[in-house]
């Protein structure tokens, strides 16, 4: 699988592309802004000839989801979103309202992202529910390439927020420690903002974990 990132929006989010195969491809939380982060995005898919045929929203917080509509009209792909995230992706608009955002409505999703294990593109990736950041917050493991995309759960030397709508602290931290640190040190974390990093190193340096915590 290869994977190509994109920072997009005011709140420099990572979108991410998942490349499986015969040239089709998957989109992760579109964050793009405006136009002409929309043509950044619609010129790497076509000049590599890609076909996307889904996308995926780790979780509904606003910067994952600004390009939604977007993606969902220029591709007709099917929107994949956990329900336990619908309140938060309900109060998108209001959100964007109290930041002076720009915000075009996403479509409703049309699947529900479940935990387990999701075949698309030739690829398969395992789902993890891995609440705390957000109710729904959906993590996705590649194996075979090592490759996980982890949203707005772990970043490079930090963790995701929790005093947003939905949020806590310690089931974020539980979550991070059963799902993700369970996994080889090798693994490579895709995160939505900022670097990547790897499992090895978040679990021997991430200050919200101490050792032997």
């Amino acid at each position: 699988m290869e994977c190509h990132s994109f920072e997009f929006g005011p709140f420099a989010e990572n979108t991410y592309i998942l490349i499986g195969k015969e040239k089709q491809c998957i989109i992760v939380d579109p964050g793009c802004y405006n136009a002409h982060e929309e043509i950044i995005l619609t010129d790497f898919i076509q000049s590599r000839n890609l076909h996307p045929v889904a996308l995926l929203n780790t979780h509904a917080h606003i910067d994952h989801i600004m390009g939604n509509d977007y993606v969902k009209h220029k591709w007709n792909v099917p929107l994949y979103l956990s329900h336990l995230d619908i309140p938060l992706f309900e109060r998108a608009e209001s959100m964007a309202a109290l930041w002076n955002l720009k915000y075009t409505p996403s479509p409703q999703p049309d699947i529900d992202l479940q935990k387990g294990t999701l075949e698309l593109t030739g690829l398969s990736l395992e789902v993890c529910h891995v609440p705390g950041h957000a109710p729904g917050h959906m993590v996705f493991i590649h194996h075979d390439s090592k490759t996980v995309i982890c949203g707005d759960t772990l970043f490079q030397g930090s963790i995701g927020r929790t005093d947003l709508p939905g949020g806590n602290h310690e089931e974020l931290l539980s979550s991070i420690r059963e799902q993700l640190f369970t996994l080889p040190d090798d693994y490579t974390l895709h995160c939505g903002h900022g670097p990547s990093t790897t499992v090895g190193h978040e679990r021997a340096h991430n200050p919200f974990f101490p050792a032997g915590s």
